[in-house]
């Protein structure tokens, strides 16, 4: 089947893994573009992966699919040197944070389809969520191929765009949550007298085993925590001493708070758009 050519404007860390997962699913190192601001960055990427590095305006016209990783704050400059100079046909996908796909829209000729997509740092090792959502023009084929185009780096899911804000403070910024609970539970190892070493394999291998339980059993979380928590055991004093100090609280207001940030930064970056 032939593959769309793909165009990853803005390619640092990010666009390096949308490329590399691209390639690892089968697209033609020529079907794919990349645009950088060093020249050196340009040839680390030709070198590595045989893709054609090349300037933006060529990145607009040349492939079907312009795939936007640069920086949020960084958006509005690039939109005014080419966005009003993108062909129809092409298609639009905002890996920006934050950003409305109306923002995009504004900066766009009238008809060309936006798709915005916010994914996470597990992107890195294969094991992303990510998340997509329709703006305005997007149809059932341009949603389908931005699958096809991030299923490489993890699980895709889809969801309307009223509810991005709210996956950003779940699974956008979710992993900084899990590391911070890894570094308590390891800290929490040290002060029982093991070594550092010994507590952070404990804690990570207990962490991935969990969470693969999880997610193949089907089982729901509860049900899981459960089957470790015997009557008067150690774990119910431990959980106890959770509850009783607001743990669980403490997680429905923080995200609350990543929410309404996630909300305020859009208004910050594209006033009137939101």
């Amino acid at each position: 089947m032939t593959k769309h050519s793909v165009a990853v404007i803005g390619a640092g860390k990010l666009g390096e893994v949308v490329l590399s997962g691209l390639l690892r699913a089968g697209w033609p190192p020529h079907q794919l573009l990349a645009t950088t601001r060093r020249p050196e960055r340009a040839a680390e990427l030709s070198e590595k992966y045989g893709i054609r590095p090349v300037l933006n305006l060529t990145a607009v016209t040349q492939a079907d699919v312009l795939a936007v990783a640069v920086k949020p704050q960084d958006a509005a400059k690039l939109l005014e040197d080419w966005g009003m100079k993108v062909p129809p046909g092409k298609l639009v996908v905002s890996l920006c944070a934050g950003l409305p796909t109306s923002f995009f829209t504004a900066r766009l000729p009238g008809g060309i389809p936006v798709v915005r997509v916010m994914t996470n740092t597990p992107a890195f090792v294969d094991q992303a969520m990510t998340v997509i959502s329709a703006g305005a023009y997007a149809t059932e084929e341009h949603l389908a191929l931005t699958e096809e185009i991030f299923q490489p780096l993890g699980a895709t899911l889809r969801v309307p765009e009223s509810q991005q804000d709210a996956v950003t403070a779940l699974s956008g910024s979710g992993p900084a949550y899990f590391y911070l609970l890894v570094e308590a539970m390891i800290d929490a190892g040290i002060l029982l007298g093991l070594p550092r070493q010994v507590a952070h394999e404990l804690v990570v291998q207990t962490a991935i085993g969990s969470a693969q339980m999880l997610r193949d059993s089907g089982e729901h979380p509860v049900k899981l925590r459960e089957a470790v928590t015997s009557p008067a055991g150690t774990t119910i004093a431990a959980i106890h001493e959770l509850e009783k100090h607001g743990v669980r609280a403490a997680f429905l207001t923080a995200l609350e708070a990543a929410r309404d940030r996630a909300s305020e930064i859009a208004v910050q970056m594209a006033p009137g758009t939101k």
